[in-house]
C-alpha cells in the first residue's frame, strides 16, 4: 500500500454559527499532488490554515506525515512548507537575505542558511537579482521567492495555496515547471488554485469541495468522464441546412443547437463517429462549414457538480480566518 503523507477524517469547522468545513475527509500519498477545487467560500483556504496548524479546528483527525496534528502540530511544523495567497517576503531585504533570514529562523548554521540560499536562487533563477531588495521584484518573481522561502527547509511536504494567483501566463507556466521539479523529487503537495487548468495539468487526484463537503474526488479523466461525453459541434452554411442536419440527426443529438447555424451532439468515439457523421451528411448533400471536437473540461465539472462556473476567489474565507484569529 502506498505511504500516506496526509490523512483528514471528518475534519469540521464553524465560525460561530457559519459551518465552513462539514465533515471534510481525504488522502494523499505521498510524493503525490491533491488538488482542492471548489466556489469562493467552499472552505478550500480554510483547511489549508488547519493543516499547517495555523487554525484550530472543531473535530476530526488530521495526520500529516505520520504525525497526529493535534496531538504533536510542532513535529507537523517540521515537515511542512507554506506558501500562501500573497507572498510573504520582506520587501525590504533583498532575495538572498530572506532566504538567509528564513534559513536562520530555522537554525541552520550561517554557513548552511548561505548555501541552502544560494542553492535555491539558482534553482527558481533568481541569481541575478539575489542582491535586489525584493520591492523591486516582479510579480512572478516575488512568487518564486515565496516558493523559494518555503523550502529552505526541504520540507517533504507543501501547501500551495493559490500559487500563481495574479501571474500573467507565462510567470505562471514558468511556476508550474517548478512545481513539477518538485514532485519529480518526492515532495507531497497539496494544492488550491482559482485556475481549473493548473488542477488539470498538475494534479494526481482532484477533490471539488462545496459548502464545506467535499461532492467530487478522483482524477481528472475520471471527474470529465462523469459530466458527459465528447461534443461534435457543426457549424453550417445556413439555417435550412442546419435544420436539415437536426432531422437527420434527430435521434442522435443529445445537446441543442448553439445557434441557429451550429447543431452539436454528443459522441462516444471520436473518429468513427465524426467520420460516420460526416457521411451522413455528405450524402445528404449538406455541406459544413467548419467542426471542433470539445472533450468535457473541468469547468464543466465545476458547472455541473456546484451549479455554476468556477469564478476567481475572494477575501471571503481569508477574513473569516482573521476574524477568528483577532
Amino acid at each position: 500500500m502506498p505511504k500516506l503523507a496526509i490523512e483528514v477524517k471528518d475534519l469540521q469547522k464553524s465560525y460561530g454559527t457559519n459551518h465552513v468545513l462539514r465533515g471534510v475527509s481525504f488522502r494523499v500519498e505521498q510524493g503525490s499532488m491533491l488538488a482542492l477545487l471548489g466556489p469562493n467560500g467552499a472552505g478550500k483556504t480554510t483547511t489549508v490554515r488547519i493543516l499547517s496548524t495555523l487554525l484550530p479546528f472543531d473535530s476530526g483527525t488530521i495526520t500529516v506525515d505520520g504525525v497526529n496534528l493535534a496531538e504533536d502540530p510542532e513535529a507537523v511544523r517540521k515537515v511542512i512548507g507554506l506558501t500562501g495567497q500573497s507572498a510573504a517576503v520582506d520587501e525590504l531585504l533583498t532575495g538572498r537575505e530572506n532566504l538567509v533570514m528564513m534559513g536562520r529562523l530555522y537554525r541552520l548554521t550561517r554557513a548552511s542558511a548561505a548555501t541552502r540560499a544560494r542553492e535555491l536562487l539558482e534553482q527558481f533563477d533568481l541569481t541575478e537579482a539575489a542582491d535586489r531588495t525584493v520591492k523591486t521584484y516582479s510579480g512572478g518573481m516575488r512568487r518564486r521567492l515565496d516558493l523559494a522561502v518555503s523550502l529552505i527547509a526541504t520540507p517533504p511536504i507543501i501547501f500551495l495555496d493559490e500559487p500563481t494567483t495574479g501571474l500573467d501566463p507565462r510567470s505562471r507556466i514558468a511556476m508550474w515547471e517548478i512545481i513539477r521539479q518538485l514532485m519529480a523529487q518526492g515532495v507531497t503537495i497539496l494544492l488550491t488554485t482559482q485556475y481549473l487548468e493548473e488542477a488539470d495539468q498538475l494534479a494526481d487526484r482532484i477533490i471539488v469541495i462545496d459548502g464545506g463537503k467535499v461532492i467530487a474526488e478522483g482524477t481528472a479523466p475520471e471527474l470529465k468522464a462523469k459530466v458527459g461525453r465528447d461534443r461534435l459541434e457543426l457549424t453550417l452554411a445556413t439555417k435550412s441546412a442546419a435544420d436539415k442536419t437536426v432531422g437527420l440527426l434527430d435521434s442522435e443529438i443529445d445537446l441543442t443547437r448553439a445557434s441557429e447555424k451550429v447543431v452539436s451532439l454528443e459522441i462516444d468515439d471520436v473518429s468513427t463517429d465524426v467520420t460516420t457523421t460526416l457521411e451522413k451528411l455528405g450524402k445528404a448533400g449538406i455541406k459544413v462549414a467548419e467542426l471542433a471536437v470539445h472533450k468535457p473540461t473541468l469547468d464543466d465539472v465545476f458547472l455541473s457538480l456546484t451549479g455554476h462556473a468556477a469564478a476567481k476567489t475572494t477575501d471571503v474565507e481569508d477574513q473569516k480566518v482573521k476574524e477568528t484569529v483577532k
